[in-house]
Protein backbone atom coordinates (compact mmCIF):
# COMPACT_ATOMS: atom_id res chain seq x y z
CA UNK A 1 0.00 0.00 0.00
CA UNK A 2 1.18 3.52 -0.83
CA UNK A 3 0.12 6.99 0.21
CA UNK A 4 -1.19 8.65 -2.98
CA UNK A 5 1.25 11.33 -4.14
CA UNK A 6 0.76 13.27 -7.39
CA UNK A 7 3.33 15.03 -9.54
CA UNK A 8 2.59 17.89 -11.95
CA UNK A 9 4.97 16.97 -14.76
CA UNK A 10 5.15 20.39 -16.45
CA UNK A 11 5.13 24.11 -15.75
CA UNK A 12 4.14 27.22 -17.69
CA UNK A 13 7.66 27.97 -18.88
CA UNK A 14 8.64 24.46 -19.92
CA UNK A 15 10.74 24.72 -23.12
CA UNK A 16 9.18 23.91 -26.48
CA UNK A 17 10.61 21.54 -29.06
CA UNK A 18 9.04 18.25 -28.02
CA UNK A 19 11.23 17.65 -24.97
CA UNK A 20 8.60 16.77 -22.37
CA UNK A 21 7.30 13.38 -23.52
CA UNK A 22 10.84 11.91 -23.72
CA UNK A 23 11.60 13.34 -20.26
CA UNK A 24 8.46 11.73 -18.84
CA UNK A 25 9.52 8.36 -20.22
CA UNK A 26 13.06 8.82 -18.92
CA UNK A 27 12.04 9.80 -15.38
CA UNK A 28 9.12 7.39 -14.86
CA UNK A 29 11.19 4.77 -13.03
CA UNK A 30 12.79 7.37 -10.75
CA UNK A 31 9.44 8.96 -9.87
CA UNK A 32 8.07 5.57 -8.88
CA UNK A 33 11.20 4.86 -6.84
CA UNK A 34 10.92 8.05 -4.76
CA UNK A 35 7.22 7.53 -4.05
CA UNK A 36 5.20 9.38 -6.70
CA UNK A 37 2.04 7.40 -7.51
CA UNK A 38 0.56 9.40 -10.43
CA UNK A 39 1.68 12.04 -12.93
CA UNK A 40 -0.47 14.90 -14.21
CA UNK A 41 0.49 15.64 -17.81
CA UNK A 42 -0.29 18.92 -19.62
CA UNK A 43 -2.95 19.23 -22.34
CA UNK A 44 -1.79 16.78 -24.97
CA UNK A 45 -3.82 18.06 -27.92
CA UNK A 46 -3.21 20.81 -30.44
CA UNK A 47 -3.68 24.40 -29.29
CA UNK A 48 -4.08 27.51 -31.39
CA UNK A 49 -0.36 28.29 -30.91
CA UNK A 50 0.65 24.90 -32.29
CA UNK A 51 4.13 23.84 -31.25
CA UNK A 52 4.38 26.78 -28.85
CA UNK A 53 1.08 26.24 -27.05
CA UNK A 54 1.13 25.44 -23.32
CA UNK A 55 -2.16 23.74 -24.13
CA UNK A 56 -4.95 25.89 -22.73
CA UNK A 57 -5.87 27.53 -26.05
CA UNK A 58 -7.69 24.41 -27.26
CA UNK A 59 -8.01 24.00 -31.01
CA UNK A 60 -8.44 20.30 -31.89
CA UNK A 61 -9.06 17.77 -29.11
CA UNK A 62 -8.45 14.89 -31.52
CA UNK A 63 -4.96 16.00 -32.57
CA UNK A 64 -2.50 14.53 -30.05
CA UNK A 65 0.47 15.61 -32.13
CA UNK A 66 -0.49 13.67 -35.25
CA UNK A 67 -1.60 16.24 -37.84
CA UNK A 68 0.14 19.20 -39.50
CA UNK A 69 -2.10 21.83 -37.95
CA UNK A 70 -1.34 25.27 -36.55
CA UNK A 71 2.18 25.22 -37.95
CA UNK A 72 3.40 21.86 -36.68
CA UNK A 73 2.64 18.19 -36.37
CA UNK A 74 3.84 17.85 -32.79
CA UNK A 75 2.54 19.86 -29.86
CA UNK A 76 4.94 21.81 -27.66
CA UNK A 77 5.55 18.60 -25.72
CA UNK A 78 6.08 16.18 -28.60
CA UNK A 79 4.21 14.02 -31.09
CA UNK A 80 1.55 11.39 -30.49
CA UNK A 81 4.06 8.56 -30.60
CA UNK A 82 6.09 10.26 -27.89
CA UNK A 83 2.99 10.81 -25.76
CA UNK A 84 1.98 7.16 -25.95
CA UNK A 85 5.54 6.06 -25.14
CA UNK A 86 5.58 8.37 -22.11
CA UNK A 87 2.27 7.00 -20.85
CA UNK A 88 3.44 3.42 -21.39
CA UNK A 89 6.58 4.14 -19.34
CA UNK A 90 4.55 5.61 -16.48
CA UNK A 91 2.17 2.66 -16.45
CA UNK A 92 5.05 0.18 -16.67
CA UNK A 93 6.17 1.54 -13.30
CA UNK A 94 2.65 1.43 -11.84
CA UNK A 95 2.19 5.19 -11.99
CA UNK A 96 -1.23 6.65 -12.69
CA UNK A 97 -1.62 8.93 -15.72
CA UNK A 98 -3.77 12.05 -15.29
CA UNK A 99 -4.50 13.94 -18.51
CA UNK A 100 -5.52 17.60 -18.62
CA UNK A 101 -9.01 18.38 -19.98
CA UNK A 102 -9.73 21.90 -21.28
CA UNK A 103 -13.32 22.02 -22.52
CA UNK A 104 -14.47 25.54 -21.66
CA UNK A 105 -13.42 27.23 -24.89
CA UNK A 106 -11.94 26.77 -28.35
CA UNK A 107 -9.52 29.07 -30.17
CA UNK A 108 -8.10 29.36 -33.67
CA UNK A 109 -11.24 28.68 -35.72
CA UNK A 110 -10.81 27.72 -39.36
CA UNK A 111 -13.58 29.93 -40.74
CA UNK A 112 -15.62 33.00 -39.91
CA UNK A 113 -19.41 32.98 -39.73
CA UNK A 114 -21.94 35.78 -39.97
CA UNK A 115 -23.58 35.86 -36.55
CA UNK A 116 -25.81 37.98 -34.36
CA UNK A 117 -24.44 39.07 -30.99
CA UNK A 118 -25.31 41.21 -27.97
CA UNK A 119 -22.73 43.39 -26.24
CA UNK A 120 -22.01 42.36 -22.64
CA UNK A 121 -20.80 44.47 -19.72
CA UNK A 122 -17.41 42.88 -18.96
CA UNK A 123 -17.72 43.83 -15.27
CA UNK A 124 -21.25 42.45 -14.95
CA UNK A 125 -21.90 39.64 -17.41
CA UNK A 126 -25.60 39.61 -16.51
CA UNK A 127 -25.85 43.09 -18.03
CA UNK A 128 -26.53 42.11 -21.65
CA UNK A 129 -27.60 44.69 -24.20
CA UNK A 130 -30.87 44.09 -26.03
CA UNK A 131 -29.36 45.54 -29.20
CA UNK A 132 -28.50 42.87 -31.78
CA UNK A 133 -25.35 43.37 -33.87
CA UNK A 134 -24.65 41.59 -37.16
CA UNK A 135 -20.95 40.70 -37.35
CA UNK A 136 -18.40 38.13 -38.42
CA UNK A 137 -16.94 35.83 -35.77
CA UNK A 138 -14.35 33.06 -35.82
CA UNK A 139 -16.65 30.26 -34.73
CA UNK A 140 -16.42 27.52 -37.36
CA UNK A 141 -13.98 24.68 -36.67
CA UNK A 142 -13.72 22.20 -39.55
CA UNK A 143 -10.19 20.81 -38.96
CA UNK A 144 -9.48 20.46 -42.70
CA UNK A 145 -6.12 18.74 -42.22
CA UNK A 146 -7.54 16.02 -39.99
CA UNK A 147 -10.37 15.78 -42.53
CA UNK A 148 -12.87 13.85 -40.42
CA UNK A 149 -10.48 11.26 -39.02
CA UNK A 150 -11.61 10.13 -35.54
CA UNK A 151 -14.56 12.58 -35.60
CA UNK A 152 -16.57 14.30 -38.33
CA UNK A 153 -18.12 16.81 -35.91
CA UNK A 154 -18.06 20.42 -37.14
CA UNK A 155 -18.19 23.15 -34.52
CA UNK A 156 -20.14 26.25 -35.53
CA UNK A 157 -21.75 29.23 -33.78
CA UNK A 158 -24.55 27.03 -32.43
CA UNK A 159 -21.89 25.34 -30.25
CA UNK A 160 -20.82 28.55 -28.53
CA UNK A 161 -22.44 31.11 -26.27
CA UNK A 162 -19.96 33.98 -26.60
CA UNK A 163 -16.82 35.41 -28.20
CA UNK A 164 -14.40 38.22 -27.35
CA UNK A 165 -13.75 39.48 -30.87
CA UNK A 166 -15.95 40.36 -33.84
CA UNK A 167 -15.19 41.73 -37.27
CA UNK A 168 -17.19 43.90 -39.66
CA UNK A 169 -17.66 45.84 -37.36
CA UNK A 170 -14.30 45.23 -35.68
CA UNK A 171 -14.54 45.21 -31.92
CA UNK A 172 -12.96 43.52 -28.90
CA UNK A 173 -15.09 42.98 -25.80
CA UNK A 174 -17.42 40.21 -24.63
CA UNK A 175 -20.34 39.37 -26.91
CA UNK A 176 -23.14 36.89 -26.30
CA UNK A 177 -23.97 34.94 -29.44
CA UNK A 178 -27.64 34.80 -30.41
CA UNK A 179 -28.62 31.21 -31.22
CA UNK A 180 -31.12 28.52 -30.23
CA UNK A 181 -29.46 27.91 -26.83
CA UNK A 182 -28.60 31.37 -25.50
CA UNK A 183 -32.01 33.03 -25.16
CA UNK A 184 -31.80 32.61 -21.40
CA UNK A 185 -28.40 34.25 -21.18
CA UNK A 186 -25.34 32.46 -19.83
CA UNK A 187 -25.19 28.99 -18.29
CA UNK A 188 -26.22 28.44 -14.68
CA UNK A 189 -24.22 26.57 -11.99
CA UNK A 190 -21.08 28.59 -12.69
CA UNK A 191 -19.12 30.95 -10.45
CA UNK A 192 -20.89 34.25 -9.69
CA UNK A 193 -17.82 36.46 -10.11
CA UNK A 194 -18.68 39.30 -12.53
CA UNK A 195 -22.31 38.31 -11.98
CA UNK A 196 -21.83 35.12 -14.02
CA UNK A 197 -18.41 33.68 -14.92
CA UNK A 198 -19.53 31.35 -17.72
CA UNK A 199 -17.47 33.31 -20.25
CA UNK A 200 -13.69 33.18 -19.90
CA UNK A 201 -12.01 33.47 -23.30
CA UNK A 202 -12.13 32.55 -26.98
CA UNK A 203 -15.22 30.92 -28.40
CA UNK A 204 -17.07 29.91 -25.23
CA UNK A 205 -18.48 26.38 -25.45
CA UNK A 206 -22.22 26.12 -24.74
CA UNK A 207 -22.98 22.86 -22.98
CA UNK A 208 -26.73 23.36 -23.39
CA UNK A 209 -26.27 22.11 -26.96
CA UNK A 210 -26.78 18.35 -26.62
CA UNK A 211 -24.74 17.65 -29.76
CA UNK A 212 -21.76 19.32 -28.03
CA UNK A 213 -22.25 17.21 -24.91
CA UNK A 214 -22.38 13.98 -26.88
CA UNK A 215 -19.26 14.94 -28.85
CA UNK A 216 -17.35 15.63 -25.63
CA UNK A 217 -18.43 12.29 -24.16
CA UNK A 218 -17.37 10.55 -27.36
CA UNK A 219 -14.02 12.34 -27.24
CA UNK A 220 -13.45 11.18 -23.65
CA UNK A 221 -14.11 7.57 -24.68
CA UNK A 222 -11.76 7.99 -27.64
CA UNK A 223 -9.06 9.52 -25.48
CA UNK A 224 -9.27 6.75 -22.88
CA UNK A 225 -9.02 4.16 -25.65
CA UNK A 226 -6.11 5.88 -27.40
CA UNK A 227 -4.02 6.61 -24.29
CA UNK A 228 -5.13 4.17 -21.59
CA UNK A 229 -4.94 7.06 -19.09
CA UNK A 230 -6.15 6.51 -15.53
CA UNK A 231 -7.54 9.92 -14.65
CA UNK A 232 -8.34 13.49 -15.65
CA UNK A 233 -7.57 16.97 -14.37
CA UNK A 234 -10.46 19.26 -15.28
CA UNK A 235 -9.51 22.82 -16.14
CA UNK A 236 -11.44 25.97 -15.20
CA UNK A 237 -14.57 24.25 -13.84
CA UNK A 238 -15.78 27.49 -12.22
CA UNK A 239 -16.62 28.59 -15.79
CA UNK A 240 -18.40 25.35 -16.74
CA UNK A 241 -21.87 24.36 -15.48
CA UNK A 242 -21.58 21.81 -12.70
CA UNK A 243 -24.42 19.77 -14.15
CA UNK A 244 -22.35 19.14 -17.30
CA UNK A 245 -19.36 17.70 -15.45
CA UNK A 246 -21.57 15.66 -13.13
CA UNK A 247 -23.05 13.97 -16.21
CA UNK A 248 -19.69 13.76 -18.05
CA UNK A 249 -17.93 12.15 -15.09
CA UNK A 250 -20.77 9.65 -14.68
CA UNK A 251 -20.37 8.75 -18.34
CA UNK A 252 -16.61 8.19 -18.29
CA UNK A 253 -16.72 6.25 -15.03
CA UNK A 254 -19.34 3.93 -16.55
CA UNK A 255 -17.15 3.44 -19.63
CA UNK A 256 -13.81 3.04 -17.82
CA UNK A 257 -12.37 -0.38 -17.05
CA UNK A 258 -11.33 0.86 -13.61
CA UNK A 259 -12.37 3.98 -11.63
CA UNK A 260 -10.83 7.11 -13.09
CA UNK A 261 -9.13 9.55 -10.73
CA UNK A 262 -10.69 12.99 -11.20
CA UNK A 263 -9.40 16.30 -9.82
CA UNK A 264 -10.82 19.66 -10.87
CA UNK A 265 -9.48 23.19 -10.80
CA UNK A 266 -12.01 25.53 -9.19
CA UNK A 267 -9.72 28.41 -8.25
CA UNK A 268 -11.56 30.10 -5.41
CA UNK A 269 -10.29 31.00 -1.95
CA UNK A 270 -13.76 30.65 -0.45
CA UNK A 271 -14.23 27.20 1.10
CA UNK A 272 -18.08 27.26 1.04
CA UNK A 273 -17.89 27.96 -2.71
CA UNK A 274 -15.68 24.89 -3.19
CA UNK A 275 -17.95 22.77 -0.99
CA UNK A 276 -20.98 23.93 -2.98
CA UNK A 277 -19.33 22.75 -6.21
CA UNK A 278 -18.50 19.38 -4.65
CA UNK A 279 -22.15 19.05 -3.64
CA UNK A 280 -23.34 20.05 -7.12
CA UNK A 281 -21.32 17.22 -8.71
CA UNK A 282 -22.30 14.77 -5.96
CA UNK A 283 -18.73 14.51 -4.72
CA UNK A 284 -17.52 12.94 -7.96
CA UNK A 285 -14.31 15.01 -8.16
CA UNK A 286 -11.47 16.17 -5.93
CA UNK A 287 -10.61 19.89 -5.92
CA UNK A 288 -7.28 21.68 -5.58
CA UNK A 289 -7.06 23.43 -2.21
CA UNK A 290 -6.54 27.00 -3.43
CA UNK A 291 -7.25 28.47 0.04
CA UNK A 292 -4.39 26.45 1.56
CA UNK A 293 -2.02 27.59 -1.18
CA UNK A 294 -2.98 31.18 -0.39
CA UNK A 295 -2.29 30.57 3.31
CA UNK A 296 1.17 29.28 2.35
CA UNK A 297 1.75 32.41 0.27
CA UNK A 298 0.81 34.71 3.16
CA UNK A 299 2.80 32.67 5.69
CA UNK A 300 5.92 32.82 3.53
CA UNK A 301 5.61 36.59 3.07
CA UNK A 302 4.79 37.46 6.68
CA UNK A 303 7.31 35.19 8.38
CA UNK A 304 7.18 35.45 12.19
CA UNK A 305 4.17 37.79 11.96
CA UNK A 306 2.00 34.94 10.65
CA UNK A 307 0.18 32.91 13.31
CA UNK A 308 1.37 29.42 12.43
CA UNK A 309 -1.46 27.80 14.40
CA UNK A 310 -3.85 29.15 11.74
CA UNK A 311 -2.09 27.63 8.71
CA UNK A 312 -5.04 25.29 8.03
CA UNK A 313 -7.80 27.79 8.89
CA UNK A 314 -10.43 28.25 6.18
CA UNK A 315 -8.98 25.55 3.92
CA UNK A 316 -10.62 22.74 1.99
CA UNK A 317 -8.36 20.10 3.55
CA UNK A 318 -9.63 21.12 7.00
CA UNK A 319 -13.29 21.24 5.95
CA UNK A 320 -13.43 18.25 3.57
CA UNK A 321 -10.13 16.31 3.47
CA UNK A 322 -11.64 13.51 1.36
CA UNK A 323 -12.01 15.90 -1.59
CA UNK A 324 -8.85 18.01 -1.19
CA UNK A 325 -5.73 17.90 -3.34
CA UNK A 326 -3.15 19.98 -1.49
CA UNK A 327 -0.48 21.99 -3.29
CA UNK A 328 2.33 24.46 -2.77
CA UNK A 329 2.47 25.80 -6.34
CA UNK A 330 1.30 25.12 -9.88
CA UNK A 331 1.67 26.62 -13.35
CA UNK A 332 -0.97 29.31 -12.68
CA UNK A 333 0.67 30.56 -9.46
CA UNK A 334 4.10 30.96 -11.07
CA UNK A 335 5.58 34.46 -11.52
CA UNK A 336 3.85 36.56 -14.21
CA UNK A 337 0.79 34.27 -14.33
CA UNK A 338 -2.80 35.34 -13.71
CA UNK A 339 -3.06 33.65 -10.30
CA UNK A 340 0.47 34.50 -9.21
CA UNK A 341 0.92 33.69 -5.52
CA UNK A 342 4.49 32.48 -5.14
CA UNK A 343 5.80 30.86 -1.96
CA UNK A 344 9.09 32.27 -0.67
CA UNK A 345 11.92 29.70 -0.99
CA UNK A 346 12.60 29.52 2.77
CA UNK A 347 9.01 28.40 3.42
CA UNK A 348 8.62 25.79 0.68
CA UNK A 349 10.19 22.90 2.68
CA UNK A 350 7.79 23.69 5.54
CA UNK A 351 4.80 23.83 3.19
CA UNK A 352 5.72 20.53 1.54
CA UNK A 353 6.18 18.88 4.95
CA UNK A 354 2.66 20.08 5.80
CA UNK A 355 1.10 18.43 2.75
CA UNK A 356 3.32 15.36 2.31
CA UNK A 357 3.58 14.05 5.87
CA UNK A 358 0.05 14.63 7.16
CA UNK A 359 -2.91 12.31 6.99
CA UNK A 360 -5.41 14.66 5.36
CA UNK A 361 -5.59 15.41 1.64
CA UNK A 362 -3.74 14.11 -1.41
CA UNK A 363 -0.58 16.17 -2.07
CA UNK A 364 0.75 17.19 -5.46
CA UNK A 365 4.39 18.11 -6.12
CA UNK A 366 5.20 20.78 -8.73
CA UNK A 367 7.84 20.14 -11.41
CA UNK A 368 10.20 23.11 -10.71
CA UNK A 369 10.12 22.44 -6.97
CA UNK A 370 11.48 18.93 -7.49
CA UNK A 371 13.60 19.33 -10.62
CA UNK A 372 14.31 23.06 -10.84
CA UNK A 373 13.74 25.27 -13.87
CA UNK A 374 14.92 28.53 -15.43
CA UNK A 375 13.09 30.78 -17.86
CA UNK A 376 14.69 33.60 -19.83
CA UNK A 377 12.84 36.05 -22.02
CA UNK A 378 12.91 39.58 -23.35
CA UNK A 379 10.58 42.00 -21.62
CA UNK A 380 8.46 44.71 -23.23
CA UNK A 381 11.20 47.18 -22.34
CA UNK A 382 13.73 45.28 -24.46
CA UNK A 383 15.70 44.02 -21.46
CA UNK A 384 16.29 40.35 -20.83
CA UNK A 385 14.95 38.92 -17.60
CA UNK A 386 15.27 35.54 -15.92
CA UNK A 387 12.86 33.60 -13.75
CA UNK A 388 14.91 31.21 -11.63
CA UNK A 389 12.97 28.32 -10.06
CA UNK A 390 15.50 26.28 -8.06
CA UNK A 391 14.73 22.79 -6.80
CA UNK A 392 13.81 22.70 -3.11
CA UNK A 393 16.49 21.16 -0.89
CA UNK A 394 15.18 18.05 0.82
CA UNK A 395 12.01 17.70 -1.25
CA UNK A 396 12.93 14.29 -2.63
CA UNK A 397 13.59 13.15 0.94
CA UNK A 398 10.17 14.43 2.04
CA UNK A 399 8.45 12.59 -0.83
CA UNK A 400 10.18 9.37 0.16
CA UNK A 401 9.31 9.98 3.81
CA UNK A 402 5.62 10.12 2.87
CA UNK A 403 5.86 6.47 1.87
CA UNK A 404 8.20 5.30 4.63
CA UNK A 405 7.13 7.29 7.71
CA UNK A 406 3.83 9.18 7.17
CA UNK A 407 1.62 6.50 8.66
CA UNK A 408 -0.61 5.98 11.67
CA UNK A 409 -2.52 8.28 14.01
CA UNK A 410 -1.75 11.98 13.66
CA UNK A 411 -1.45 14.18 16.76
CA UNK A 412 -1.16 17.95 16.34
CA UNK A 413 0.77 20.35 18.58
CA UNK A 414 -0.47 23.65 17.17
CA UNK A 415 -0.04 25.57 20.41
CA UNK A 416 2.42 28.37 19.57
CA UNK A 417 2.09 31.13 16.93
CA UNK A 418 5.63 30.53 15.62
CA UNK A 419 6.38 26.85 16.27
CA UNK A 420 4.07 23.95 15.47
CA UNK A 421 4.50 20.19 15.35
CA UNK A 422 2.67 16.97 14.62
CA UNK A 423 3.46 13.30 15.09
CA UNK A 424 2.48 10.17 13.20
CA UNK A 425 2.25 7.05 15.36
CA UNK A 426 3.29 4.59 12.66
CA UNK A 427 1.83 1.13 11.98
CA UNK A 428 3.03 -2.45 12.25
CA UNK A 429 4.48 -2.15 8.74
CA UNK A 430 5.77 1.44 8.86
CA UNK A 431 7.43 3.54 11.56
CA UNK A 432 6.07 6.99 12.32
CA UNK A 433 7.73 10.41 12.62
CA UNK A 434 7.70 13.70 14.50
CA UNK A 435 7.63 16.92 12.45
CA UNK A 436 8.61 20.25 14.05
CA UNK A 437 8.77 23.59 12.22
CA UNK A 438 9.23 27.26 13.01
CA UNK A 439 8.58 30.46 11.08
CA UNK A 440 10.73 32.44 13.50
CA UNK A 441 13.66 31.54 15.78
CA UNK A 442 14.71 27.98 16.57
CA UNK A 443 11.87 26.04 18.15
CA UNK A 444 11.18 23.04 20.35
CA UNK A 445 8.21 20.91 21.29
CA UNK A 446 7.66 18.39 24.08
CA UNK A 447 6.06 15.37 22.40
CA UNK A 448 4.48 12.43 24.24
CA UNK A 449 4.79 9.33 22.07
CA UNK A 450 3.75 6.68 24.58
CA UNK A 451 5.53 3.98 26.57
CA UNK A 452 5.88 1.72 23.52
CA UNK A 453 8.44 4.26 22.28
CA UNK A 454 10.25 4.69 25.61
CA UNK A 455 14.04 4.97 25.55
CA UNK A 456 14.20 5.20 21.76
CA UNK A 457 16.66 7.35 19.83
CA UNK A 458 15.60 9.75 17.08
CA UNK A 459 17.47 11.59 14.32
CA UNK A 460 16.53 14.39 11.92
CA UNK A 461 15.88 12.86 8.51
CA UNK A 462 16.53 16.21 6.83
CA UNK A 463 19.85 16.57 8.71
CA UNK A 464 19.15 20.13 9.78
CA UNK A 465 19.95 18.99 13.31
CA UNK A 466 22.93 16.75 14.06
CA UNK A 467 21.93 15.78 17.61
CA UNK A 468 20.27 12.51 18.60
CA UNK A 469 17.17 12.73 20.80
CA UNK A 470 16.19 9.97 23.24
CA UNK A 471 12.73 9.55 24.76
CA UNK A 472 12.32 8.92 28.50
CA UNK A 473 10.57 6.01 30.21
CA UNK A 474 7.20 7.49 29.17
CA UNK A 475 8.18 7.91 25.53
CA UNK A 476 8.43 11.69 25.94
CA UNK A 477 11.15 14.01 24.63
CA UNK A 478 11.83 17.52 23.41
CA UNK A 479 12.12 17.71 19.65
CA UNK A 480 13.79 20.69 17.97
CA UNK A 481 14.00 22.61 14.71
CA UNK A 482 16.20 25.41 13.42
CA UNK A 483 14.99 28.97 12.80
CA UNK A 484 12.69 29.26 9.79
CA UNK A 485 13.07 25.56 9.16
CA UNK A 486 11.57 22.09 9.55
CA UNK A 487 12.95 18.90 11.04
CA UNK A 488 11.52 15.43 10.50
CA UNK A 489 12.51 13.16 13.38
CA UNK A 490 12.56 9.41 12.74
CA UNK A 491 13.82 6.45 14.76
CA UNK A 492 17.61 6.30 14.61
CA UNK A 493 17.79 2.54 15.14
Amino acid sequence: MQNPTLFQFFHWYYPDGGKLWPEVAEKAAWLAEIGITAAWLPPAYKGDSGGYSVGYDTYDLFDLGEFEQKGSRATKYGDKEGLLAAIAALKQHQLGVILDVVLNHKMGADEKERVQVNRVNIDNREDISDDVIEADAWTRFTFPVRNGQYSKFIWDFHCFSGVDHIENPDENSIFKIVNDYTAGGWNDQVDDEFGNYDYLMGANVDFRNNAVNEELKYWARWLMDQTQCTGFRLDAVKHIPAWFYKDWIDHIQAEAEQPMYIVAEYWSHDVPTLQNYIDQVDGKTMLFDAPLQLNFHHASKQGADFNFTQIFDNTLVAADPAHAVTLVANHDTQPLQSLEAPIEPWFKPLAYALILLREQGVPIVFYPDLLGATYEDEGDDGNNYTIDMPAIPGLETLIKARQTHAWGVQTDYFDHPNCIAFSRSGTEEHPGCVVVMSNSEAGEKTIELGENLAHRKWRDLLEHREDIIETDEHGTAQFFCEAGSVSVWILAE
